[in-house]
């Protein structure tokens, strides 16, 4: 393959209040994969079973996604203890070695904004993880609340807006749709 397209690599932000932003960056893994190029997706708080995990057992040596939470949610009503600071600090240890490793074109911190918003990860971790991406290699970081540093130092943010959503007619998220 030839990387000369990912030469330099560069930074890009999915954040907002809709729905899309992990699947904007699976959808960019599947194109990748399409040239050849490997993905490592590190998803922060999430330990459910989603469908994206089925697929990318498919898409191996395309695209390898690990989690780095419990299979609960953390919100304002079920705030995160200590067990989830020490799984998202040891993703982000993986994520970043990923990213150092030489083995992929492109590293995924999935709600890593999400995890920053709920004192995770600190924003001093989420810019050094930008300072000490190499040549070569794509950093996408996704979910709501993006901290403004980390959007001024990007070099792409994306906002996904909710316009209208389905789900304010009481539809349930979907299996292979939303999860």
């Amino acid at each position: 393959m030839d990387k000369e397209h990912i030469k330099k690599g560069w930074v890009q932000v999915y954040t907002g209040n809709c729905k899309g932003k992990t699947t904007a960056a699976l959808g960019l893994a599947f194109r990748a994969m399409g040239r050849g190029m490997k993905t490592y997706v590190g998803q922060f708080m999430k330990g459910q079973k989603y469908s994206e995990l089925k697929a990318a057992e498919m898409c191996r040596p395309y695209i390898t996604i690990e989690q780095y939470g419990k299979d609960t949610f953390i919100h304002v009503k079920n705030p995160p203890e200590a067990e989830d600071v020490r799984m998202a600090q040891e993703g982000l240890a993986k994520a970043k070695n990923a990213m150092l490793s030489g083995a992929y074109d492109i590293v995924v911190f999935d709600e890593i904004n999400t995890a920053h918003f709920f004192n995770l990860i600190t924003t001093e971790e989420m810019l050094d993880v930008i300072r000490s991406k190499p040549d070569g290699v794509e950093v996408i970081f996704t979910g709501r609340y993006a901290p403004q540093e980390v959007i001024d130092a990007a070099d792409l943010v994306t906002e996904m807006v909710e316009v209208k959503h389905y789900y304010e007619k009481g539809v349930p998220a979907r299996d292979g749709i939303e999860r």
